[in-house]
């Protein structure tokens, strides 16, 4: 079942009650920091960005899933990756938290933007439901006005992603 016929959170919360989608160490707070003191790249590295001590607890609140996510990138590190959501047909790019707190939408640009946008580009104009102008929307937002593509903070804030 697509969400569209079940409702855009089915699969998306543990039994345990986590939104796996929001459960994911804030990583961007941090590197934020950093810049704002002067620290990034020499003391604080914008390249890898450990997990928190404390999230690695074992009473932290950490879906199994999540742990699991985060031995595999370390155990293979990459520079690169994709969030695959089920439900819209459109492409984010980082950042997808926006860089002022309290903000719910807020066009977030990485360094990288240039070549963020240009990966989503080309993803959204080969794959062929996206670039099907006669495709219905999935939810509300209609993004083919935007080339299917979108910062993901500028849609909507995931704090860790």
């Amino acid at each position: 079942q697509g969400s569209e016929l079940s409702g855009w959170a089915m699969g998306r919360w543990t039994y345990e009650g986590i939104d796996l989608n929001h459960n994911f160490a804030d990583l961007n707070t941090a590197l934020w920091d950093a810049e704002d003191n002067d620290l990034v790249p020499h003391q604080f590295p914008n390249h890898y960005i450990p997990i928190p001590e404390y999230y690695t607890l074992a009473n932290a609140t950490v879906a199994p899933e999540t742990r699991a996510v985060i031995d595999w990138m370390q155990r293979f590190p990459f520079v690169l990756s994709a969030n695959l959501h089920g439900g819209e047909l459109v492409v984010t790019y980082p950042f997808d938290m926006t860089r002022t707190y309290w903000k719910a939408q807020e066009l977030t640009p990485t360094p990288d933007d240039g070549v963020f946008r240009w990966l989503a580009t080309v993803y959204a104009t080969s794959n062929l439901a996206m670039a099907n102008q006669d495709r219905r929307l999935c939810h509300y937002d209609d993004f083919a006005r935007l080339g299917n593509i979108i910062n993901g903070a500028n849609w909507h804030t995931v704090p860790g992603s």
